[in-house]
């Protein structure tokens, strides 16, 4: 699960942040930006696409949107029992929640802005990777400059080498695909991996996006969009992929 500090990092760092949790992981099952009311007005669009959860903390206290994401890591850990949970922030305030978590038997990975974190905040972590506040960190073919250049080479290459393999396939029909369909493949990443999906687990990941209903039905729900997602078996499907 991904946790955002979305007063503390830049938006996109944020879906640097995302992209870099599936592909490291496969999958992101639950996502949220910790925010005020003002950034998830400003910031809707991209929440959307990415299919972040705001939560919108209304409480004036300098400190009542950190307080709030730690009081949800707490509980969510405690109910969903994740492999690994990611905080999305360079805020050296979270080293105690860190320590919880990890007594709880998470490992807990870290996500920074570059020019915002510093040692101490890394050094709580089990795992913490800096994130460059530039749009095109992801397209860029130049090497990369002098700041980055303490990161592990050999690991850096071989991450753009299984970037680019994973995503290549699914690259060129994103511009022609309707909102809706982004919303879902943003929302079930293994679907635009071309991999076939129960249609439980479908079912959970759509509603964690809030774009089904608690009590909605996943084969109601692919219906209408047959043109882009086959549903099998033909009779009684169970399982769901994309054509």
């Amino acid at each position: 699960m991904l946790l955002i500090d979305a007063d503390n990092v830049s938006v996109d760092v944020m879906e640097q942040a995302v992209h870099k949790l599936i592909q490291d992981h496969g999958a992101l099952h639950l996502r949220r930006a910790y925010c005020t009311a003002e950034s998830a007005v400003k910031h809707q669009a991209v929440f959307k696409r990415l299919a972040i959860k705001p939560m919108v903390n209304l409480a004036a206290g300098k400190n009542s949107t950190d307080i709030a994401l730690a009081v949800d890591a707490i509980d969510l850990v405690l109910a969903e029992r994740p492999d690994v949970v990611a905080i999305a922030s360079s805020d050296s305030d979270f080293a105690p929640l860190v320590s919880r978590l990890r007594e709880k038997g998470c490992r807990v990975v870290g996500l920074g802005q570059d020019g915002k974190t510093g040692d101490e905040t890394r050094a709580a972590y089990d795992a913490f990777t800096v994130l460059e506040h530039r749009k095109a960190r992801s397209t860029r073919a130049a090497p990369a400059p002098a700041p980055e250049a303490e990161a592990v080479p050999a690991k850096k290459a071989a991450a753009k080498r299984t970037s680019r393999r994973r995503t290549a396939p699914a690259t060129p029909p994103v511009p022609e695909l309707p909102d809706a369909v982004r919303q879902i493949l943003a929302a079930i990443p293994e679907l635009a991996r071309g991999e076939t999906v129960e249609l439980r687990v479908a079912s959970e990941r759509l509603r964690d996006a809030d774009l089904m209903t608690k009590s909605g039905s996943s084969t109601k729900f692919f219906a209408p969009f047959a043109d882009r997602f086959e549903m099998l078996p033909e009779k009684a499907p169970n399982r769901v992929r994309l054509r």
